[in-house]
């Protein structure tokens, strides 16, 4: 094994997920109201955009999957409010931190794996513009730079998922299955990443299990759990 995969929603950041989602979307809304933006309509339309990503199939970037799908609600002119956008992301987005915890094994793990050889790219599914990605890594207590690379919806084309998410990965580094480790907290996310031949942990601090699937079958845990795993 080569390569450790992080995810970080709920991993090496912990949150409840749906918590953070409805708290940032208020701070969102607030942006957006004075420009034209009525709240429903807008978190609904950020919503479809994030089903247009989450369908992706590798023709186009995740972002423009998402813009094409907010211009099919708002018109063409909206792609003019990106910038509107990334400045929610540099400046109120930052207010969602107050949802999320930290864990300083998170941090801890992170530094010991890379001490000890491994190459650790976050494999966070990139429905996020890297602005927040990387704000969201410090909020972790990590650096963006502590990673090989970090999905955002700017530099890829599929998303969790998807086994494909996981292929390009292995692409862009080529590597083989066999050389990786995903580890995450979302059973339907993060474990799907064995159906390609990857070798997966199962992080259960802010465990997700959607369908309750049985995830006897998973080597899982704590990070403490995860170091002996792999060490």
């Amino acid at each position: 094994m080569q390569m450790i995969l992080f995810d970080l929603d709920g991993t090496l950041l912990p949150m409840d997920q749906d918590k953070f989602t409805t708290g940032y979307f208020k701070f969102l809304a607030r942006k957006m109201e004075p420009h034209g933006y009525e709240p429903k309509k807008l978190i609904d339309s950020i919503w479809g955009g994030t089903a247009a990503m989450v369908r992706n199939d590798g023709s186009c970037t995740n972002e423009k999957a998402f813009w094409q799908y907010f211009a099919s609600v708002y018109g063409e002119d909206s792609v003019n409010d990106m910038g509107i956008f990334e400045e929610f992301y540099r400046v109120e987005f930052q207010q969602a931190k107050m949802f999320c915890g930290y864990n300083p094994k998170a941090v801890k793990t992170v530094g010991l794996l890379k001490e000890n050889g491994y190459r650790v790219v976050l494999a966070t599914n990139p429905l996020f513009p890297a602005i927040a990605t990387e704000s969201r890594i410090r909020w972790a207590g990590l650096a963006p730079e502590d990673f090989e690379w970090y999905t955002t919806y700017e530099n890829i084309s599929y998303c969790k998922p998807n086994p494909e998410y996981y292929r390009e990965i292995l692409r862009h580094f080529n590597l083989r299955p066999e050389d990786c480790l995903m580890v995450g907290n979302d059973v339907d996310e993060d474990m799907v990443a064995r159906e390609i031949g990857m070798e997966v942990f199962l992080l259960t601090d802010c465990l997700l299990n959607r369908h309750e699937k049985d995830i006897s079958g998973y080597p899982q845990g704590n990070f403490d759990d995860l170091v002996n795993y792999i060490l």
